[in-house]
């Protein structure tokens, strides 16, 4: 079954120097561009992530120091993976809790303003749980009856997840052919921010889910402690969180003044 799909949607995976949002690094990415005719276009490039990559890591996906050593930084690369992601859905395997923030944090670090306020993101990996409560591997196994070579493979990893989400399209006649309801489908709690330090109540309003202030409206810690937002911006938080924070801040100050 092909996608149904009014804009193009870009699947994607990252091979990283670890597995910390805020402090690892891509040391691959891979996309495939799917366009609504069908057309496809791939994107697959080694990046140097600036910093060592742990011998652990590298067994894992097998890219090491050296492999990397002449390839272009992020930051080098960011513009032309940015305008070609741009306008565009998302898709991956645990990519609402991974790729995604990862992503997020790379171009921000590149001072390129990378927002997801108007892009869904599909997680193949959510709606595999969902229905099957399995790997990947598993996965490819299970819905395309082929066995996954090249298994952490960026580029390897980017194709299976593209088949496997239009085999379970096929499987389940309760998933519709739809970027917004595969997206909605695939989510889990709803976030403000992508490394999920901010979430939202039943009504909507975004909430701290950690700390002292867990479960307390955002625009209220702000205005009752005004210190808690410096120390906010100056400690180990993701660079999207601080920026969802500072929009929220400047948000309640234009309201005060309107």
């Amino acid at each position: 079954m092909q996608l149904n799909l009014t804009k193009p949607i870009c699947f994607f995976d990252l091979e990283t120097t670890g597995i910390n949002i805020t402090n690892d690094r891509i040391v691959e990415i891979s996309i495939l561009k799917v366009f609504p005719d069908g057309k496809e276009e791939t994107y697959t490039k080694r990046v140097n992530p600036t910093i060592p990559i742990p011998p652990e890591v590298t067994l894992v996906h097998g890219i090491s120091d050296a492999d990397i050593a002449d390839a272009p930084t992020f930051k080098d690369i960011s513009k032309e993976v940015y305008q070609l992601i741009k306008d565009c859905d998302l898709g991956g395997f645990n990519s609402n809790r991974f790729d995604i923030p990862v992503l997020a944090e790379e171009m921000l670090r590149a001072d390129i303003d990378f927002d997801m306020k108007t892009t869904k993101s599909i997680d193949v990996q959510t709606i595999f749980h969902k229905m099957e409560q399995r790997t990947l591997s598993a996965a490819y196994k299970f819905y395309c009856d082929k066995d996954l070579d090249n298994a952490h493979s960026a580029e390897a990893d980017t194709l299976a997840t593209y088949e496997v989400l239009k085999a379970q399209l096929d499987t389940y006649d309760d998933l519709e052919n739809d970027a917004k309801f595969l997206a909605e489908f695939s989510s889990r709690k709803k976030f403000a921010d992508f490394a999920g330090f901010i979430i939202y109540n039943k009504e909507g309003v975004e909430c701290f889910s950690f700390g002292k202030h867990k479960g307390k409206l955002v625009t209220e810690v702000l205005d009752k402690e005004p210190g808690y937002f410096g120390w906010l911006l100056n400690a180990d938080f993701p660079l999207y969180t601080k920026k969802v924070l500072t929009a929220i801040k400047l948000r309640a100050f234009n309201n005060k003044l309107s």
